[in-house]
């Protein structure tokens, strides 16, 4: 256990990539924790999730992944905490999930060792850059030229403890920043002897600039896949664990077929007043389905191919662009498009 005060100094260093940019903290209302504790709680964990528990650790403290149908689709899209506690793991949640995560955990439980509950006295916290919240369509040769690069470190060293705060970096893209869970506190007079940060409520402006969803909202519970969500792109799967419930389908589609429809972001030139019927996003064809809209950027499920071939697409009565997340990796030679680099 770290000291107070080698805390405090590992913490300032830690922040000091920050400092130069606008940070933002926001209390996610929207997100709840479960505590899974008990001797038997790795391998319980491991027969459920589509990432491989072992892959935590004291370097690595966080990790994303999914709970999925014996169908392959997709129940809770989650974040899960390793704490310092032996045999203990929190489970960041949808909040409106919380109850149905809990109930659904129980039900595999049988008589393994494990304890199951909700951890209501415990808040989430977003710390972020601001850098690419204000990202435009005539933004993204710079942000090609930088992927990769965040105004945050690239490794959090596991989790570090704050006086009463934990704190995660988010283990799907850097730019998403930093989870800060802690009981209810004013989290931010805490971190003020750390690093700036404001009040913000542009969380949700991140994740659709980005092309990353979560939530039920987003990732739609029983009808989603995993990989048409990002799950491989934002190391929320792994391929080479054991079995797991919906690992069959998961495992054909990524070994022989094409991930045709993904999750991507829509920048929008015009914002729409009136949206399609039943949020269907059609140029000529049916391209997908809109996710939601937040200020000027938007969230849809999309055919890749299509979508970036042409470029630009009417959603309702507004205009958005649309080019490929630069966080992407990428694609394998059957994936491969044909479409021009934006420049």
């Amino acid at each position: 256990m770290m000291t107070v005060t080698n805390a405090r100094s590992f913490m300032k260093r830690f922040f000091s990539s920050v400092a130069q940019s606008r940070n933002c903290l926001q209390h996610l209302k929207e997100r709840s924790l479960v505590q899974v504790k008990g001797p038997d709680a790795s391998n319980f964990l491991q027969g459920l999730i589509t990432n491989d528990i072992n892959h935590l650790s004291d370097r690595v403290g966080s990790m994303f992944a999914m709970f999925l149908n014996i169908r392959g689709r997709i129940l809770f899209d989650t974040l899960i905490y390793k704490t310092e506690v032996k045999d203990e793991y929190w489970i960041e949640c949808d909040r409106i999930a919380s109850t149905t995560l809990q109930k659904h955990l129980k039900m595999y439980k049988v008589k393994r060792q494990v304890d199951i509950t909700g951890l209501d006295d415990y808040e989430v916290h977003v710390l972020y850059s601001s850098k690419f919240l204000d990202t435009s369509v005539t933004d993204f040769k710079s942000v090609i030229e930088n992927a990769g690069k965040s105004d945050f470190p690239e490794s959090s060293a596991g989790f570090r403890s704050f006086n009463s705060l934990l704190i995660f970096k988010d283990p799907r893209v850097p730019h998403m920043g930093f989870r800060i869970l802690s009981k209810r506190i004013d989290v931010q007079s805490v971190l003020n002897s750390l690093v700036e940060c404001d009040d913000s409520n542009s969380y949700r402006k991140l994740k659709f600039s980005l092309g990353i969803g979560e939530g039920i909202e987003d990732l739609l519970s029983g009808s989603s896949f995993p990989l048409e969500c990002n799950c491989d792109y934002l190391h929320g799967v792994s391929f080479h664990k054991g079995c797991y419930i919906g690992q069959e389908l998961t495992a054909r589609t990524y070994h022989t077929g094409v991930i045709r429809k993904r999750l991507m972001p829509l920048h929008f030139s015009k914002v729409p007043t009136a949206l399609p019927e039943g949020n269907i996003v059609i140029n000529k064809s049916n391209l997908g389905k809109l996710r939601g809209i937040e200020g000027n950027v938007g969230l849809a499920l999309l055919r890749v191919a299509e979508a970036l071939e042409l470029g630009s697409i009417t959603v309702g009565n507004g205009e958005a662009s649309i080019v490929k997340p630069f966080w992407w990796p990428v694609e394998l030679p059957k994936e491969k498009l044909n479409v021009p680099t934006p420049v």
